[in-house]
């Protein structure tokens, strides 16, 4: 039974853990591959997260090995959870003789990379970000900074090293796949496979919505029978342009007065509403919620439709938001901006909503003439898209066959 180290800077008891690691690989143990998860895991959420999360991993059969992930001193702290991780994997390693490391973009693809040059053991390169492309785009470092720009040069070798050294690639985007086969270390004959963000379709149905949980959060966050529910999924900040949502909303609000701005997010709550007071909105029209995974498909169905404004920059060509899936699969239609990866081709192709050519108060005004206007999204055109773009059993055979032609 091939066994895999799959390492993520992400914690397994974080959202994105939840979503888009730990259903990927329970899925594939089906097909006999066996796996260890070396994940950074964040204090707070662990001890509330860790039980539930380690009874799932348990069940399929899957070890977890978590260290804990440092945030401060910056850079310092990164510098010690790359030992961390390094003197780990060689731990598992010394004592699982792995056959292949999987690894997500930046700081486990460096491990990745140390562990095919120091033991030659396999390794799948899943570029699912430009990494260091992001850090900048997304204002995180500062290219005029001399410390940030000698860790972008870093960052950007280990990455080209990566590709060079990869024995298998994957992607998120079609638009990603275009780019990375016109990088000069990119060899021909290694595996590419563009495998897009995948949503659990079991969980996120329209149909399977609780009413008791629905009627509970409904009372708890004030929602009233009326209320015209925008919503956004996710995190707060950087490459999501908060400010350009609010002033969107805040045409809509003018010409519908039922609107309500629902954000479904772990954090930045206090950035919400900063923006919100810029806009002009009163506090009342925005509603917060920090949520559960079982608790976001209920929230979303309160939603007559959903917004994500991404900065459009080079990095962002090799996103495909998590919240996109899960959005479309409610049967829900989207609202959102051109430039990021796939997304625009995805929503004309399945008719599923909205895709402003640019963030400015003229296409604002359009989309939410749009929305004033009723325009008709079939919910069910929507969920079907999900499900041939978005549907983890798709992901899944995909991985399936990219391991298979990494190591049987």
């Amino acid at each position: 039974m091939p066994h895999i180290l799959f390492i993520s800077y992400d914690g397994m008891t974080d959202p994105l853990g939840q979503s888009q690691v730990i259903p990927y690989l329970i899925g594939l143990t089906k097909y006999g591959y066996q796996f260890t998860i070396l994940s950074c895991e964040k204090k707070e959420r662990y001890s509330l997260y860790k039980n539930e999360v380690d009874n799932l991993l348990k069940s399929s059969s899957i070890k977890w090995s978590p260290i804990f992930y440092h945030k401060k001193p910056p850079i310092l702290s990164t510098v010690y959870d790359v030992y961390q991780l390094k003197k780990k994997a060689k731990q598992l390693h010394t004592k699982e003789k792995f056959d292949m490391v999987h690894t997500r973009p930046g700081i486990p693809a460096l491990v990745g990379l140390w562990m095919k040059k120091r033991s030659g053991i396999k390794f799948l390169n899943d570029i699912r970000e430009f990494y260091a492309d992001s850090r900048v785009d997304g204002g995180i470092w500062n290219p005029k900074n001399f410390i940030y720009k000698k860790i972008y040069r870093f960052f950007k070798e280990k990455e080209n090293e990566a590709v060079e050294k990869s024995d298998g690639i994957v992607c998120l985007t079609y638009a990603a796949e275009k780019i990375i086969k016109q990088w000069p270390q990119y060899k021909k004959h290694v595996p590419l496979m563009v495998i897009p963000c995948s949503v659990d379709m079991a969980l996120f149905d329209p149909e399977e919505i609780n009413p008791i949980q629905k009627s509970k959060l409904k009372n708890e966050l004030n929602i009233q029978e009326d209320d015209f529910i925008i919503s956004y999924l996710g995190s707060i900040g950087s490459w999501y342009l908060t400010n350009e949502m609010m002033q969107f909303f805040k045409i809509i609000n003018d010409k519908i007065p039922a609107a309500k701005f629902l954000f479904i997010s772990p954090s930045g709550h206090e950035t919400v509403m900063q923006a919100a007071q810029r806009s002009g909105l009163p506090i009342n029209k925005i509603i917060l919620k920090q949520a559960s995974r079982n608790e976001i498909p209920a929230l979303l169905s309160f939603s007559r439709y959903s917004v994500f404004f991404i900065k459009p920059c080079y990095s962002k060509q090799s996103s495909s938001p998590t919240k996109h899936g899960e959005i479309m699969a409610m049967g829900i239609p989207v609202i959102t901006n051109d430039g990021v990866g796939d997304v625009a081709n995805i929503v004309e192709k399945y008719q599923s909503g909205i895709v402003l050519k640019e963030l400015s108060e003229k296409e604002f005004d359009v989309a939410a003439n749009i929305i004033n206007e009723k325009a008709i999204f079939d919910k069910h055109i929507i969920r079907d898209g999900a499900f041939a773009y978005y549907s983890l059993d798709n992901a899944i055979e995909k991985y399936k066959e990219i391991y298979k032609r990494i190591i049987g």
